[in-house]
């Protein structure tokens, strides 16, 4: 169990914390109500779930993230700003997909600005260009529910592009900047800043 903050309650309200990590979540222990689910997969400081969440109160925002510090973060800043559609939760990223999320929850995942692994000895660990990991992605998305994966890094983007063309998994859907309302994260705005160019990948489950 995580150690608590001095004075602060375990779990944080907008934390998410199962009964059972080891037993696949339901839809309901996610989020009891029926609105639309989005998952920001690695959130960090949850700068992109909020903004999100924010302008689309009709939705459910879930963040997933390893870090305790980045979940608490999330999950104070979403109380704070009185989002009840906000839930930060503290798990590996492959784990919470292949094991513990349920299956076609999510109208949307996000996955965006990932390590680039840049190193050619651990390209392997690129998740986007990995089948088994599309596939577990594909297993979370309701039907015609839809990816969306953002690099700055050019190699990553065309690598994770001929993976999903070589596939069955998704159809690839037009995405340009100004198409529909799309928060940016706290990187995206740095990388823009300094003239770096974001590659788009927008997916829908077939």
């Amino acid at each position: 169990m995580p150690k608590k903050h001095k004075n602060e309650p375990y779990p944080l309200p907008n934390e998410l914390v199962p009964d059972e990590w080891f037993v696949r979540l339901t839809r309901e222990q996610v989020f009891a109500d029926d609105q639309p689910i989005e998952m920001d997969l690695g959130c960090g400081d949850g700068s992109f779930l909020i903004r999100m969440a924010k302008h689309f109160p009709d939705r459910n925002f879930i963040g997933v993230e390893r870090l305790l510090g980045r979940v608490r973060k999330v999950s104070r800043k979403s109380h704070q700003a009185e989002l009840t559609n906000v839930k930060a939760l503290r798990i590996d990223s492959n784990y919470a997909v292949n094991e513990l999320l349920p299956h076609g929850f999510a109208s949307r995942i996000h996955f965006l600005c990932p390590d680039p692994w840049p190193k050619k000895k651990h390209a392997r660990r690129r998740q986007m260009c990995q089948l088994l990991f599309l596939r577990a992605l594909h297993g979370l998305l309701e039907q015609d529910g839809e990816l969306l994966f953002m690099t700055d890094d050019p190699p990553y983007y065309g690598e994770a592009l001929e993976v999903q063309e070589s596939c069955d998994l998704f159809e690839k859907l037009p995405w340009e900047e100004d198409d529909f309302f799309y928060a940016k994260t706290d990187f995206e705005e740095q990388w823009l800043a300094e003239g770096k160019t974001m590659n788009r990948l927008r997916l829908r489950k077939v």
